[in-house]
Parts: C-alpha cells; structure tokens; sequence
C-alpha cells in the first residue's frame, strides 16, 4: 500500500543512494500511484545542525532521538488510508446491543471508551467505506 523510503541523510553519497533506490523501484514495474505516493524520510537529522530538507515532501528524523516520528507516523497512516480507501471513524454504540461484536467483526477497532453510566462507548475504529456504509443500515441509531 505505502513506500517509505528511509535515507541517512549524514551519508556522503545520499543522492546517489535515492537514484539508485529509485531506479531500481522503477524497473520493479511497480503500480505509479505507490512510487508517487512514497513517503521520503531524511534520518539522523541530529547529527546536521539545524538540518532542513531541501526535497519537497521530506521528513526530517533522528530516530535516535525520536525527533519527527510522531509526525512520519501520522503520514504514514494518512496514506496508507487513503491508498486503501479507509478512514478513522469515533461511533457510539450501545453495549446491549450487537455494534461492538459487528464492529470488532468488519472493522479494526483501535480505541474503546466505555460509559458505564448509560451503557455505551464510543468506538474508534478504522474502517472502509463500504463496511460503514454497511454499519448505517445495520445500526440507523
């Protein structure tokens, strides 16, 4: 679904690296969407002070030092749902009722928050399009 392409930014030959990556992912005859969608990570930004990427699109992390990868985490997971058509949804459901079983069932359930105080939670899950459009009918309330 999703290319990261992780470079050490501090190597000497850094560019040549990328072309070569590159033009090996290309002779791989890979789907254009995933080459044009590749997430490009610029590593060990630490050891270069007050390091900028020049490329557009790029990240900076030091991973040694957790800077930037809560943010390539977020990217990461934006598109990896947009290249699979899902999205993050937060639903309320009643626990007496079939929602939670359903949804553990067609969708991949990240959060639940019980409300023990009127017999719901609110749900965070990831789901498709289809599945929740399955959900509405199943559940209209």
């Amino acid at each position: 679904d999703l290319i990261v392409h992780v470079r050490d930014i501090t190597h000497p030959e850094t560019i040549l690296q990328k072309a070569t990556v590159l033009s090996v992912l290309k002779n791989l005859n890979l789907p254009s969407h995933l080459l044009d969608s590749m997430v490009e990570v610029h590593n060990k930004v630490d050891l270069i002070e007050r390091y900028k990427p020049t490329e557009e699109n790029a990240l900076a992390i030091s991973a040694l030092h957790g800077h930037g990868l809560e943010e390539l985490k977020e990217e990461i997971e934006k598109k990896v749902l947009t290249a699979t058509g899902k999205k993050i949804l937060a639903v309320n459901v009643n626990l007496e009722g079939p929602q939670l079983s359903w949804l553990y069932k067609e969708a991949t359930v990240q959060e639940v928050e019980v409300m023990p105080e009127d017999g719901t939670a609110r749900v965070k899950v990831i789901i498709s399009n289809s599945a929740f459009g399955r959900y509405k009918n199943l559940f209209p309330n």
